[in-house]
């Protein structure tokens, strides 16, 4: 059973950033693909970044698209959100999660998406 565990939320002015990060167990990570989701007070789940398993595809919606970068590195099981220009509407618990299979060559849909972190909270005052 892999875990998965975020780091790096808090409080932030609108226009600032943050960097969260999520470090995976297992031996498994370079195959998978890796996503963020995030979910605010009273709303769905949102899918909002995805990275293959190579690194080579991303994926976002527009909502954070030009704002929100996600790498990963393998060499230490980890992925990473870059978020720049922050909004109060980010404000959300967010989390990563990790593709049920190997491989997949581009992650763009929620559905790939089966293992899940415990979350890491985002604040991002007006």
């Amino acid at each position: 059973q892999v875990q998965l565990v975020e780091s790096g939320g808090g409080l932030v002015q609108a226009g600032g950033s943050l960097r969260l990060s999520c470090a995976a167990s297992g031996r498994t990570f370079s195959l998978h693909a890796m996503g963020w989701f995030r979910q605010a007070p009273g709303k769905e789940r949102e899918f909002i970044a995805a990275i293959n398993w190579s690194g080579s595809s991303t994926y976002y919606p527009d909502s954070v698209k030009g704002r929100f970068t996600i790498s990963r590195d393998n060499a230490k099981n980890t992925v990473y959100l870059q978020m720049n220009s922050l909004k109060p509407e980010d404000t959300a618990v967010y989390y990563c999660a990790m593709s049920t299979s190997y491989y997949t060559a581009y992650p763009n849909s929620p559905g790939l998406f089966g293992s899940w972190g415990q979350g890491t909270q985002v604040t991002v005052s007006s």
